[in-house]
């Protein structure tokens, strides 16, 4: 009976390890939509360290470019994905180079 409860405790350690994980893992990662002119959401509050990606599902190219000059992506076409990982707390505002009324923020805690 000592073997089973022993071993029951360790099944129930590794499964709240793995839950851990997959909780920080949703945490170090943000997703921006671009589409109709947008991205979206037009500002992403993420923790420092998170990778953010940002997908083209228009139906024209874009680009996503830093403010201060900190990230630039080539030409994203559609379908196509630009990630980013942002080291440091901090707002870091960004525009598309071929439709500068396109801007966003993300923010870095």
């Amino acid at each position: 009976m000592r073997n089973l409860t022993a071993y029951l405790a360790i099944i129930v350690l590794l499964m709240c390890g793995a839950m851990s994980l997959a909780f920080e893992s949703k945490e170090s990662s943000g997703q921006i939509t671009i589409d109709s002119f947008r991205f979206a959401p037009q500002n992403l509050t993420v923790k420092a360290g998170a990778t953010v990606t940002w997908i083209n599902k228009d139906d024209v190219p874009h680009t996503v470019v830093s403010n201060e000059k900190r990230f630039r992506s080539g030409v994203i076409e559609t379908g196509g994905r630009f990630s980013f990982t942002f080291s440091n707390p901090g707002t870091y505002e960004y525009f598309c180079s071929v439709h500068p009324q396109m801007t966003g923020k993300v923010i870095v805690q």
